[in-house]
């Protein structure tokens, strides 16, 4: 019998195979509510694997994942939103004839005037939400910085403005969790700041985090607690300073004893 877990999302001893190749074996970590916690590792470790089985995108073969203590192992994809999980992706997949406001609408989930029924006989009620939900992707865009961008095609974003646009698809389904896959790739400086910033502002407001990343420098400014991955499972975790000092994390990443 699985006991009770105590931390916002906890996987147990995962494993997934894609053919002869083991991306996740025996995998088991948890995210704690309130911190940013990161998985970090050298490329093949399995990380992108797990954020996909953490949010139903990819069946695991084996083991359990947890949310607040409820297993959602079998839980698909499209149902995490309304569990409060939002994830962004290492490539953005905006829809590029669109502006980045139209972009940024498209997020919400069960919006009334999706349905035949409520388009054609609730048509208040929908028009309602959809002028709530304008309202606060104007708000978000601001926040991240794009509003002046607004009703620009959102093809003609840089990366790190993608970046910025994925997250403000996150916020506007008002997560508890937001699991972000390498935020920092392919952004420019500036804006890297701004990034932490903004995640560091959100954090203080509550919302948790998880976030797979190979740029060291975010993450000791960002995490509390650092998962180090290896080989398809956790190989050790603590603080960002203490798991950069530990000998199996340099032999991981370099392939030498150090």
């Amino acid at each position: 019998m699985i006991a009770a877990s105590t931390a916002l999302l906890e996987v147990r001893n995962l494993a997934k195979r894609f053919g002869g190749l083991a991306a996740l074996d025996g995998c088991s970590l948890a995210l704690e509510a309130g911190q940013i916690t990161g998985l970090i590792g050298p490329n093949g470790a399995g990380k992108s694997t797990l954020l996909n089985v953490m949010t139903g995108l990819v069946r695991a073969d084996q083991g359990s994942v947890l949310l607040d203590g409820r297993d959602v192992t079998t839980v698909s994809s499209h149902r995490f939103p309304a569990l409060g999980v939002a994830r962004t992706f290492q490539i953005v997949r905006e829809l590029s004839s669109l502006t980045v406001f139209e972009n940024l609408l498209l997020a919400p989930r069960l919006q009334s005037g999706e349905g035949v029924v409520a388009s054609l006989f609730a048509r208040r009620k929908w028009w309602a939400e959809e002028q709530a939900n304008a309202q606060k992707a104007k708000a978000l865009l601001d926040r991240v910085g794009l509003f002046r961008l607004a009703d620009h095609p959102s093809g003609g974003l840089s990366g790190g403005q993608k970046k910025l646009l994925d997250l403000a698809r996150a916020l506007l389904l008002e997560p508890k969790l937001i699991l972000l896959d390498e935020p920092g790739a392919g952004v420019a400086p500036p804006l890297k700041l701004e990034m932490i910033r903004l995640i560091r502002e959100l954090k203080a407001e509550g919302v948790s985090f998880g976030l797979v990343e190979h740029d060291m420098h975010l993450v000791g400014e960002l995490c509390d607690c650092v998962h180090v991955m290896a080989e398809g499972k956790r190989l050790v975790s603590g603080t960002f300073e203490a798991v950069s000092r530990d000998r199996r994390v340099v032999e991981a990443y370099l392939g030498v004893a150090a």
